[in-house]
């Protein structure tokens, strides 16, 4: 049996922690690989953004995931902060590693002269700059200019000729160029035509429905083979399944064989990896499979790939913080966190996903109505993902759940450090 990573113990957070709700946002490059997560913090006791509430609760957990180690949160990524003067000008910002942080100055800061010589000091100290929700040309985005690395320009309420005018202006003074709150195909073929370089929203796992678009025999085989586990079918039978399709068993070996798996022993076999793993552990694995194969065979990690692990672990550690345990229940969660993206992963309606396997009704109408308290659990994950627009959401779901906010914190990080595992692991596998 390969174990999983032990659950977290949700009071090693420290108190600090317990008014603030932390949420990540990817940022992908051209060839929508995973470069960068924007961490946004937030105050738990109103929920909504408070701009003066939400740069105290960056200080101070950022303060802390400093101390905790930087790379559980974002892991190989880059991480983007947002800064006022006041942070700016404190010592705040030396916890942070000045090669794996980009410093977001707000709209709202005034470019002072005092100011402008505090950043060209942390330049020299190896920080880089961006200038946040651009959506004009003003004096103080103009003095700010010469010291930013990257121009973030917020897109949502844009007019296409505004946005070209704004793109080609800030690309012609060599400034890399990041579209936020994308969240469509449509707007990420734009922007990319624009030229930009970055892309922040999660439009990549927003459904696009292909119509008369049929699911890969690959796919299909991995799906039929979880149906299998699912009806209880005999090993013998999982088995030929298994060795019906080649690159499914060269894949399963493959992932069974890397660290995350958490194996002693080199797997050899089709039939030795079933005895070894045992059902619960293989039905994790091809839920994982499906998101690997759908990566484009590069050594960055696949967003959707981390979006769809840190869902299932996440909802996973959520029902054993809860319901202490009950495995079965911790299973399930995890099960419905893998397939909620399976939409976007396969181009297909999540109906006709669940006509081609067998999943119980509650986890149905979790994915299909965010129902029951499987659908409360992936809500929660959802919500914590779209932190700035949910963010008054939390508290409710919070207690109806009985979790707390340092609850959820101490969880966030254990499936955020898991599924960054998950990730290395699959790019060692391809």
């Amino acid at each position: 049996m390969i174990d999983l990573p032990p659950t977290p113990d949700a009071g090693a957070a420290t108190p600090i922690t317990k008014d603030f709700f932390l949420g990540r946002q990817p940022i992908l490059d051209r060839s929508q690989d995973l470069l960068a997560y924007e961490l946004l913090f937030r105050r738990a006791a109103c929920g909504s953004a408070n701009v003066t509430d939400d740069l105290r609760a960056t200080a101070t957990v950022i303060a802390h995931v400093a101390e905790l180690g930087l790379e559980i949160v974002i892991g190989d990524a880059l991480g983007f902060i947002n800064v006022d003067a006041a942070t700016l000008m404190s010592d705040f910002v030396t916890f942070l590693p000045a090669d794996k942080i980009v410093l977001e100055i707000l709209e709202s800061v005034e470019a002072t002269p005092p100011l402008i010589a505090r950043i060209t000091e942390l330049k020299r100290r190896g920080f880089r700059f961006a200038l946040d929700d651009v959506v004009a040309e003003t004096d103080n985005i103009e003095k700010f200019l010469p010291l930013v690395d990257i121009v973030k320009i917020d897109i949502e309420n844009l007019r296409h000729d505004h946005l070209q005018q704004l793109s080609a202006k800030y690309k012609a003074a060599g400034k890399t160029l990041l579209a936020e709150k994308v969240e469509t195909i449509d707007q990420f073929q734009r922007c990319l035509d624009y030229g930009f370089d970055y892309f922040q929203g999660y439009y990549f796992a927003m459904p696009v429905v292909l119509s008369g678009k049929k699911l890969e025999a690959s796919e299909l085989a991995i799906l039929q083979l979880m149906a299998l586990i699912n009806s209880d079918a005999d090993n013998h039978a999982i088995e030929l399944s298994i060795k019906q399709d080649v690159s499914l068993g060269l894949n399963l070996l493959r992932l069974v064989n890397t660290p995350a798996a958490g194996g002693h022993q080199r797997i050899a076999s089709i039939k030795q990896a079933l005895l070894l793993m045992g059902r619960r552990q293989l039905q994790r694995w091809l839920q994982i499979l499906l998101y690997t194969k759908s990566g484009k065979g590069t050594h960055m990690p696949s967003p959707l790939l981390l979006l769809a692990t840190t869902r299932g672990r996440m909802l996973e550690l959520i029902a054993q913080k809860t319901r202490p345990g009950n495995r079965n229940i911790a299973d399930t969660a995890f099960t419905v966190g893998i397939m909620s993206l399976m939409d976007a992963l396969f181009s297909l309606p999540l109906n006709d996903i669940l006509e081609k396997i067998a999943v119980v009704d509650e986890v149905r109408e979790a994915l299909l109505h965010r129902t029951g308290v499987f659908g409360e659990m992936l809500q929660l994950a959802e919500d914590i993902e779209q932190l700035d627009a949910a963010g008054a959401l939390l508290p409710p779901i919070l207690e109806k759940l009985q979790l707390s906010a340092e609850d959820l914190y101490a969880l966030q990080l254990a499936a955020f450090d898991w599924a960054n595992d998950i990730a290395d692991s699959a790019g060692q596998a391809e």
